[in-house]
């Protein structure tokens, strides 16, 4: 019997209503891509907030040590969840899989540092305006196309 993991469950439970069952069929990967998006984010968030209490945002070299604990802490969480619940990986080779993923993230880590350095550094814009809605958007999406072109691409029968 297959293991059931609670994206499976969700899409039993949604049955119920039809047409709401044959959207998140339709749309499941880009919707459960989001999901594990906001927890990987809260995870990030909370990492970059607890760094904020030792390094100051306001130096450069700081700064980006922040989003450095950020992205080690997002990486490590997003990887088991991308790959049983979004991508439905089975590939054998996990490790080399975790680093191409974790490779795939080091160019949204810097995404991430420049797009901070420059809002926050050079154009005095508040850190969690610029972490919300510039940086999280453009890094989120990078992701996604990453992970589904270069990581979790389906091999061609």
């Amino acid at each position: 019997m297959k293991k059931r993991n609670l994206v499976d469950w969700f899409r039993d439970w949604l049955e119920r209503w039809p047409k709401i069952h044959e959207l998140f069929c339709k749309y499941e990967e880009i919707l459960v891509y989001l999901v594990v998006g906001v927890m990987t984010t809260i995870v990030s968030w909370v990492a970059c907030y607890l760094s904020k209490f030792i390094l100051d945002s306001d130096v450069s070299w700081q700064n980006a040590m922040i989003q450095t604990i950020g992205w080690v802490s997002g990486v490590l969480f997003s990887y088991p969840l991308s790959r049983s619940w979004v991508f439905k990986s089975v590939n054998p080779n996990v490790l080399g899989e975790f680093a191409g993923f974790a490779g795939s993230r080091v160019s949204t880590w810097i995404l991430d540092i420049v797009i901070m350095w420059v809002t926050v550094n050079l154009m005095g814009m508040s850190y969690w305006i610029a972490k919300i809605f510039i940086s999280a958007v453009l890094v989120t999406i990078a992701n996604y196309i990453f992970s589904k072109v270069f990581v979790f691409r389906k091999k061609e029968a």
